[in-house]
């Protein structure tokens, strides 16, 4: 959703005119995004199409109360696309989480079966320090590095207070930080682009 703020409030307006092709020429600007940020949170292709469905019907029917002078409609998309995904898994629906980050590691330097499996014992450590992860940090992870949100687009996604999401990105990294061994540790510096020590 890179579009600019002028180009969504024409199509908003088409919209809220009654227009059935603003409808279309928004969920079509919007639905990659969205889609993108379910799938991210729930790892399931199905659970994330459904939520994301559910999203856009329920942000169409509440266009008219959305205020392009408290959020932008990023912002307020995602509120509600969270907000489904959340839904879901509080009824006890849980995601794998493998593909949450691009996983995809680089290729060993050789092909002997020592590396293969040293390549796959890192995503396993991983994932595993991923699934240790609460919902909240999850989501604040998700959020940061899978959706390249500032803080304050975070804490307006998530409806916290700024210092709120900088504090659960923290934390995600010290939780992470001490579930991963060194060398896990490293790869998953290098993954992310960030840094986990203190």
């Amino acid at each position: 959703m890179n579009q600019q703020p002028d180009e969504i409030s024409a199509v908003i307006s088409c919209c809220l005119a009654g227009d059935q092709t603003g409808f279309e020429a928004l969920y079509a600007l919007c639905a990659p995004s969205i889609y993108r940020l379910c799938y991210g949170l729930l790892m399931n292709r199905q659970d994330a199409e459904d939520v994301m469905q559910e999203a856009f019907v329920y942000g169409f029917k509440n266009l008219h109360r959305y205020d392009e002078s408290r959020a932008s409609f990023k912002t307020w998309l995602y509120t509600i696309a969270l907000s489904r995904c959340r839904n879901l898994y509080r009824r006890g629906r849980w995601w794998n989480i493998a593909g949450l980050l691009s996983l995809d590691l680089p290729a060993p330097h050789s092909d002997a079966p020592e590396a293969r499996l040293a390549d796959q014992d890192a995503k396993a450590a991983i994932e595993r320090a991923l699934l240790a992860l609460s919902p909240r940090l999850r989501e604040a992870v998700v959020l940061r590095y899978g959706h390249n949100l500032t803080f304050r687009e975070m804490a307006d996604v998530i409806g916290c207070p700024q210092k709120t999401a900088e504090s659960r990105v923290r934390l995600a990294h010290e939780q992470l930080r001490s579930t991963l061994q060194p060398a896990s540790e490293n790869l998953l510096d290098a993954l992310l682009g960030i840094e986990l020590s203190s």
